[in-house]
């Protein structure tokens, strides 16, 4: 299992980010959650087997068809109290 802490920069915010990154996670098995911030980021929570966060975080590098990802922040962290993937409220 591994488990990351994600802050992704760039034009992510109005664009489908987030139903694209929960769609993502949900077929790849990856559990977790994801929000906008002020700052215009957004950030996530990613769990589950290594290979399907390795796959989710390379797909975050790219996202939906009108984002435009300038950088992804990731480090180690505690996994989700929760299951399932899931937007939560903006920060």
């Amino acid at each position: 299992m591994k488990t990351l802490h994600l802050f992704i920069s760039g034009r992510v915010q109005r664009v489908w980010y987030r139903d694209w990154m929960m769609a993502e996670a949900t077929a790849l098995g990856v559990t977790g959650w994801v929000r906008n911030r002020a700052d215009g980021r957004v950030e996530a929570l990613v769990s589950g087997e290594a290979a399907a966060v390795d796959q989710l975080v390379a797909a975050c590098h790219t996202g939906p068809q009108h984002a435009r990802v300038s950088g992804i922040e990731a480090a180690p962290a505690d996994p989700p109290a929760t299951g399932g993937f899931l937007r939560i409220a903006d920060a």
